[in-house]
């Protein structure tokens, strides 16, 4: 496994993501399925992954009670643990990092975070103390690294970094946001800083590992050998001020697939990143919706609305027909129905991606 200097320490350059693990039923706020999951972080441990990412509000807590069981087997100083505050699921931060420990059965998280920093939520991040209560701990040696995960526009991400000397950040980094996005001026503004980048959503919450046949066929014929979802994570891991690239593996091919990636020491072309920017504007005009079926905008719908997998089938829609996406709509697994939104705006206040759900909610009941 491919490591990087970060301070003393050497990290694994892909990290495994804790939000996506296998769960026992099909409904992705499932209990998770212990078993498989379990065999994921083995095999994970096995072959040099040193970065074990999670939250507050994965899983539903789940995800923090798992890890901490999970790796009690192995040394602590063999891994990092990160894990992140989120105001708006408690704003009791002194309370949720006494239960964070707890969870993960530690004495001390490795890098911890201010959880989604954006546009709405960063003065209050700024003004409730918890910055400062953080900072406290790590003086103590219950955190070894603060950093902040950030959704928020160009503008506040620089008000946040410039807040003081964090020791890392994390940003939602793939080709197809830095093409069509302001990715790289986010990137940018945390290089100028000389604050490390730890990478989410190298691969966009899985869409960037199936594109279109068409588009498939491209990379294919370039390199036969490499999965869809390699190139994304090869072409993220080329920027030098990139630490850690995150991946929310859920099964076993995709950490065998994801681990043979960063085995392997070919990195992209020019003539390879050339070709990766112009299947990615063929590909843009084919997704309308980019929803990384992050789940914020779910948790406080009132009609219960299973949110990311109806844009799955809005997206199919508009790329193969009404008819593919009806024939896909009846699969959904939802308590309410697109047509049951009310467009009372909580979805689109949580979405990171800041996509206007009711209006495509009520394009896709008409489309269908």
């Amino acid at each position: 496994m491919e490591t990087k200097k970060f301070k003393d320490l050497a990290l694994s350059r892909l990290g495994m993501g804790a939000m996506r693990l296998p769960v026992t039923g099909k409904e992705p706020a499932s209990q998770i399925d212990d078993p498989k999951a379990q065999e994921i972080i083995d095999y994970a441990m096995a072959h040099g992954i040193n970065y074990y990412d999670t939250a507050y509000v994965y899983h539903g807590g789940e995800s923090e009670k798992f890890l901490g069981q999970v790796m009690k087997k192995y040394p602590r100083g063999s891994y990092c643990l990160a894990t992140k505050y989120m105001a708006s699921a408690n704003p009791d931060y002194k309370g949720v990092f006494e239960e964070q420990l707890s969870r993960l059965q530690t004495e001390y998280v490795d890098f911890y975070l201010i959880h989604s920093v954006t546009d709405q939520s960063f003065r209050q991040y700024l003004d409730s103390g918890c910055i400062e209560y953080f900072l406290d701990q790590q003086e103590r040696g219950r955190i070894r690294f603060l950093g902040f995960s950030s959704h928020a526009s160009v503008e506040n991400l620089a008000a946040f970094a410039d807040h003081h000397a964090w020791d890392f950040a994390q940003l939602q980094i793939n080709y197809f946001d830095w093409t069509f996005r302001r990715t790289a001026e986010e990137y940018q503004i945390l290089t100028e800083r000389k604050i490390p980048v730890m990478v989410m959503e190298p691969v966009r919450g899985g869409r960037l590992a199936s594109l279109t046949p068409e588009t498939e066929a491209e990379l294919k014929a370039a390199h036969p050998d490499w999965s869809i979802a390699s190139w994304a994570l090869r072409w993220v891991r080329k920027l030098p001020n990139v630490q850690v690239i995150l991946s929310g593996m859920s099964d076993m091919e995709q950490i065998r697939d994801n681990i043979a990636t960063f085995n392997d020491s070919k990195e992209l072309s020019d003539a390879d990143e050339k070709l990766l920017m112009d299947v990615c504007r063929k590909f843009r005009s084919q997704v309308v919706v980019p929803c990384t079926s992050c789940r914020y905008c779910t948790e406080g719908c009132p009609a219960q609305i299973n949110i990311p997998e109806y844009l799955k089938v809005y997206n199919t829609g508009k790329v193969d027909g009404h008819r593919a996406a009806a024939e896909q709509m009846q699969k959904v697994e939802s308590a309410g129905k697109p047509g049951d939104c009310i467009a009372c705006g909580a979805c689109t206040g949580h979405c990171p991606q800041g996509i206007d759900v009711p209006a495509l909610l009520k394009e896709l009941t008409e489309m269908v």
